[in-house]
């Protein structure tokens, strides 16, 4: 891994079971993660995605690279335009820095809407796997 290298996209499909699931996992009982009528009262569509359920996903992205060794350090995201169920979600990640056992990828995901997140994710390897 060196600074510049890409990871493969991730697509995740956003259903109402994982909004709802992610709230739920992360005791975010906001009605707007999981209430179809109340989130329309509020002015949404419909349910959304939680934060909590985003740093998940960003960090599974990586550590799915990156393997069972991997240990994140440190994950750092801004949230944009919300995750609907029905739509899907595209990570991406570029590799900001490398050294030694240590890498910083920025993450970007993307949705039918825009831009869902954004961050950085710091992540340490045993020596000799980042490669």
């Amino acid at each position: 891994m060196r600074a510049g290298d890409v990871l493969p996209p991730l697509e995740i499909e956003i259903t109402r079971t994982l909004v709802v699931a992610g709230a739920i996992a992360s005791r975010d009982y906001q009605d707007v993660h999981h209430d179809p009528e109340l989130a329309r009262h509020r002015g949404s569509p419909d349910v959304f995605m939680n934060i909590l359920t985003t740093n998940g996903l960003v960090g599974r992205y990586v550590t799915d690279h990156f393997g069972p060794s991997a240990v994140l350090r440190k994950v750092a995201i801004r949230l944009g335009a919300p995750n609907y169920p029905g739509d899907t979600m595209v990570l991406t990640g570029t590799a900001e820095t490398v050294d030694g056992g240590t890498v910083v990828v920025k993450v970007i995901g993307d949705n039918g809407i825009g831009r869902h997140v954004t961050g950085t994710v710091t992540v340490t390897l045993p020596m000799g796997e980042v490669e």
